[in-house]
């Protein structure tokens, strides 16, 4: 058994199940929902339907991270049992959190000294962040330390594509990452902003994509162009939605059609309650390892 815990934190958005099979330790956001907060614990307090299903009559949202002291008290118990810790964090360019962990491990390698305590900026959220996870939990296993499994983290964590798409433009409008007006035109007209992930972890608009049917091909296309392998990619594949599992399904369904070597069938999970405060219903993401991620 490895001398070293394996953590990160919640909004990796793999189940519960699948961090404890794992052996990954996770420590978890907060959220709010019309003015109570709650922890944002995989769906354990607030089921991830009911959750979407408040938001889309209206239900008021809002999200907080991970401060320093709740990290401190985190990482302590793994230190008193003499165990070193590789964290890896919720992208920077999204959420300060890294910051904050940096923070606690500063001080808590002033009181144990003997202790390694390295922190890795994932630039990755959601289930690409997880499939990251999941992958240092597969070297882990095998056999890697932790200075080997923290350097490979930081040389390939950006051959992790993130690719979504949202088919509901209301929380777009709602958190100003489009105008009202915009958001008109695009409900009107059945627009599907399809976004990815870029080399400094922020969410960056690429297409504009009419109708439904259309985006469902138009990001298994990019995994295509993106992915290690092309058609021959080899890796596994993690699709994450926010209440709308039929589309994740179709895109999941398309992925293995088109993809005959993956590992494994696609593992489709839920966008978790952090990061869907922000995205709202109807979002659908798309995650596979491939080439660097330059811009």
């Amino acid at each position: 058994m490895a001398d070293y815990i394996l953590s990160c934190c919640s909004t990796a958005d793999l189940t519960k199940e699948h961090f404890e099979k794992r052996n990954i330790n996770y420590v978890c956001f907060h959220f709010m929902l019309d003015g109570k907060q709650y922890n944002d614990d995989l769906g354990q307090t607030i089921p991830f339907d009911e959750f979407y299903k408040a938001m889309a009559n209206g239900a008021e949202t809002s999200t907080s991270q991970v401060n320093v002291d709740e990290y401190i008290e985190y990482f302590t118990p793994f230190l008193e049992q003499g165990k070193d810790i590789l964290h890896v964090s919720l992208s920077s360019g999204i959420s300060g959190t890294f910051n904050s962990s940096n923070i606690a491990k500063a001080e808590l390698q002033e009181k144990y000294p003997d202790r390694k305590i390295y922190i890795v900026d994932s630039l990755g959220a959601s289930a690409g962040y997880g499939l990251l996870m999941d992958k240092l939990a597969d070297l882990r296993d095998s056999g890697m330390g932790i200075d080997e499994l923290r350097d490979w983290a930081e040389s390939n964590k950006l051959k992790l594509h993130h690719w979504f798409f949202s088919t509901d433009l209301t929380f777009f409008v709602k958190g100003g990452r489009v105008s009202k007006v915009s958001g008109w035109f695009g409900t009107v007209l059945k627009i599907c902003p399809l976004l990815d992930m870029d080399n400094n972890g922020k969410l960056i608009p690429r297409f504009k994509v009419r109708e439904k049917k259309r985006v469902i091909v138009e990001i298994v296309n990019k995994m295509e162009q993106f992915a290690e392998g092309g058609l021959d990619y080899s890796g596994k594949c993690f699709i994450s939605n926010s209440g709308c599992y039929e589309d994740a399904r179709a895109v999941a369904d398309l992925v293995e059609q088109r993809f005959p070597k993956l590992d494994g069938k696609v593992q489709i999970t839920s966008v978790g309650t952090t990061i869907g405060s922000h995205t709202g219903p109807g979002t659908v993401a798309l995650f596979f390892w491939g080439s660097e991620r330059k811009e």
